[in-house]
């Protein structure tokens, strides 16, 4: 059913689960998985921009390791910070497109109401973007 499978992560413990689950996926299905972890380029200055792609290469680095037995491909997105989750969530859905995934596994924290009117989220804005399947993973 799913032939490659995208995961799109961050520091924290929802995407090690969101990468837990879209591993069982793939190794049921037999399918390629490639993990992202979308950079912000700040455009303050080099260093900074440096250190958080250096941060995010280390994170998917980790995240590779975790999955030995499957081929897993990794990618450090670029986006836009100065358009904050909108930015993160088009440097995304650009990478599903291109990569060609039949599903996006991605974890959220479930907010609702005001706080999610307010705050917003990139899972939120990736299920209104996203033309494949997207799983959504909460904490547990």
């Amino acid at each position: 059913m799913y032939e490659k499978i995208m995961v799109a992560i961050r520091d924290d413990e929802i995407s090690r689960n969101a990468l837990k689950e879209a591993l069982h996926i793939a190794a049921a299905f037999g399918a390629k998985i490639c993990i992202v972890h979308a950079a912000a380029e700040t455009g303050d200055n080099d260093e900074s921009n440096d250190a958080g792609q250096q941060n995010g290469l280390e994170l998917l680095e980790e995240a590779k390791s975790t999955a030995e037995a499957l081929a897993i491909e990794t990618r450090l997105l670029e986006a836009d910070g100065q358009y904050g989750l909108n930015g993160v969530s088009e440097a995304i859905s650009n990478a599903v497109t291109e990569w060609g995934a039949d599903l996006l596994v991605v974890g959220t924290k479930g907010r609702r109401g005001l706080e999610r009117l307010v705050i917003g989220s990139v899972a939120g804005k990736l299920v209104d973007t996203v033309d494949t399947s997207i799983l959504l993973v909460r904490l547990r």
